[in-house]
């Protein structure tokens, strides 16, 4: 399948859908969003990231910085934080440039590395827009992370790329219903930014057609009354 321009997703979503599928809904279909310190941390170190000369060499390594990225087969669109090129005779060929290149996106986080996959795959997401793009397959990408201040490998499979497939064609069912789901809460909630637009206590204990029906039942009593 090919989808079409206006039916694009944002690449980043993948990582909030993984987290929480209800938090992608209010963001990416409610356009719902409240800052926290996570959040704002997070954002001024992709700032940082992209803020930086856009293209520079340093000897056998290009580095490019905010790329934009798309991919028609997965439907999505979106930046990657760096590219790296590096020279190698089996690369692809680059404008203007003489020699060739292997492409090796880099995606920086301001944490720490984390056991759940939300991470890998938007990584391997940013890998098959370039696959895409540059019609070359993209082995090896790398995870920065702030607090630790180091580098992640992440060799990018088959298994990886099949998940994200599957990720992106779920994101674009909930997102063609417009469909927002509810989710059981977990100790998770207290972190996110969107718990007070979410309510995901009033998510566990009913939902939203009792809670319409209540509210219509106390107004017909107080009618009555």
């Amino acid at each position: 399948m090919r989808y079409k321009e206006e039916e694009y997703l944002s690449l980043s979503g993948i990582q909030h859908f993984l987290f929480c599928r209800r938090q992608w809904a209010l963001i990416h279909i409610e356009q719902q969003w409240e800052e926290n310190l996570r959040t704002v941390e997070g954002r001024l170190m992709h700032s940082n990231a992209h803020n930086s000369l856009k293209t520079e060499t340093r000897g056998d390594l290009i580095i490019t910085r905010a790329l934009p990225v798309f991919s028609k087969e997965l439907g999505v669109y979106g930046v990657c934080d760096v590219v790296e090129f590096h020279r190698a005779a089996e690369g692809i060929a680059l404008f203007g440039r003489p020699d060739r290149y292997l492409p090796c996106p880099v995606e920086y986080k301001k944490g720490r590395p984390k056991e759940a996959d939300m991470d890998r795959m938007q990584l391997a997401a940013q890998a098959m827009c370039l696959e895409e793009m540059l019609c070359y397959t993209v082995k090896l990408a790398y995870l920065y992370y702030g607090e630790t201040r180091h580098r992640v490998e992440v060799p990018i499979t088959g298994e990886m790329r099949e998940k994200v497939k599957s990720v992106f064609a779920e994101m674009h069912q909930y997102y063609n219903r417009r469909h927002t789901p509810k989710v059981k809460p977990t100790k998770q909630c207290s972190a996110c930014s969107l718990k007070d637009i979410c309510l995901p206590v009033i998510c566990k204990n009913r939902s939203a057609s009792a809670f319409v029906a209540r509210m219509l039942k106390e107004g017909a009593d107080e009618e009555t009354a």
